[in-house]
C-alpha cells in the first residue's frame, strides 16, 4: 500500500460507506463494523484503484491482504493527447504566418521545440495550404502568363487551354504539398515543417538552411534523411506526366534529375525563409530556442 490512500468501505448489511485514509506505512483501520459481506477499494492519485471483497463474521476482525497498487494505464494517454493538444495550438499560429500578410507561410516552425505531428495534423496542413485562395490566385496567374506566353502549346488556346494549364499548375502545387507534406512524412514518420534556427553566425545558418533540404526531425525529435521532402519532389514529377501534353512530358531520367534540382531549390528556398521570410511575415511568433541545434558541417 502506499501512504495517504483513500480506503472506502461498503457493508452489505449496512446502509451507505465509510472512508479513511492510509498512514505513512500504508496501514488503515475501521472499528465497528457490522458483520456482512463487504467491498474493500482502495485509491490514489496516478495509480489504479484496487478492490477486495470479503465476509466479515459477528465478533471477528478480518485483515485483508498486502495490496500493490499498479501505475494507471491513462497516465500515458494524457500525456498522448498533451502533445497533440501542443501540436494544435502551434497549427493555429502557423496557419496566420503570411508573407507580406497574405501569402502563406504554414511550413515554418519558428518554436524549435514544436510537438511532433500527427497524421491527421499532417493532412490537416497540407490542405490548409492547398486550398488557401493566395495560393489558387498564384496558379491562376501562372497560367494565365502561360496562356499569353503559349507555354505548352498541346493544351490548345482559348478558355479551354487556360484551363487545362491553371488545372496542370494547380495538380503541381497540390500533389507536391500533400505527397512531401502529408503522405510521406506520415509513412516516415517525418516533420515536414522548416525549423527556423534565427542564432548563431551568418555561415552556419545558411549551411544549416541548405542542408535541411536533405535532413529534418523525425517525429522522435532525431535528425534524420528528409526522405519526405526529396521523394515528394521525384514523385510530384512523375505525376505531373499523367497531365502534361505528350511533348511536355518528362522521361525517368529527367524526372529523378528534376527531383535532384528541387532539393537545390529547397534549400535555397530555406536559405530566404532563414534570413528574409520572417522578417515579411507579421504574425510569426518568436520563441527563445532551448534545444541544441544540429551541427552542419561546412565545406
Amino acid at each position: 500500500m502506499v501512504s495517504g490512500a483513500r480506503v472506502t468501505l461498503v457493508i452489505s448489511s449496512a446502509k451507505g460507506s465509510r472512508t479513511a485514509v492510509s498512514n505513512v506505512d500504508g496501514r488503515f483501520n475501521f472499528t465497528g463494523v457490522a458483520a456482512g459481506r463487504f467491498t474493500i477499494t482502495i485509491e490514489a492519485e496516478g495509480l489504479a484503484s484496487e478492490t477486495q471483497t470479503g465476509t466479515l463474521d459477528p465478533g471477528e476482525g478480518y485483515e485483508i491482504r498486502e495490496i500493490t497498487l499498479p501505475v494507471a494505464s491513462v497516465a500515458s494517454q494524457v500525456d498522448a493527447m498533451s502533445v497533440y493538444e501542443q501540436a494544435e495550438d502551434e497549427i493555429k499560429v502557423e496557419e496566420h504566418q503570411r508573407l507580406i500578410g497574405v501569402i502563406p507561410n504554414f511550413y515554418v516552425a519558428y518554436n524549435w521545440n514544436s510537438a511532433p505531428l500527427s497524421t491527421k495534423q499532417k493532412y490537416k496542413l497540407a490542405l490548409m495550404n492547398t486550398i488557401d485562395p493566395a495560393n489558387v490566385g498564384i496558379a491562376v496567374a501562372i497560367a494565365g502568363y502561360e496562356q499569353w506566353r503559349g507555354d505548352f502549346s498541346g493544351y490548345g488556346p482559348g478558355p479551354q487551354g487556360y484551363g487545362k494549364r491553371f488545372g496542370a499548375n494547380y495538380g503541381d502545387l497540390a500533389v507536391g504539398t500533400f505527397v512531401g507534406g502529408a503522405i510521406l512524412p506520415s509513412l516516415l514518420h517525418q516533420d515536414p515543417r522548416y525549423f527556423y534556427m534565427g542564432t548563431g553566425t551568418t555561415m552556419h545558418r545558411f549551411w544549416y538552411a541548405m542542408a535541411s533540404a536533405v535532413i529534418c526531425k523525425g517525429d522522435n525529435g532525431k535528425w534524420q534523411p528528409n526522405y519526405s521532402s526529396i521523394g515528394g519532389d521525384v514523385a510530384a514529377g512523375a505525376i505531373s506526366n499523367v497531365y502534361y501534353p505528350a511533348n511536355d512530358r518528362d522521361g525517368a531520367s529527367t524526372v529523378i534529375t528534376q527531383g535532384l534540382i528541387g532539393a537545390l531549390a529547397d534549400g535555397l528556398g530555406n536559405v530566404v525563409q532563414e534570413f528574409l521570410f520572417k522578417r515579411i511575415t507579421p504574425h510569426s511568433a518568436n520563441y527563445s530556442s532551448t534545444t541544441p541545434q544540429p551541427k552542419v558541417a561546412q565545406p
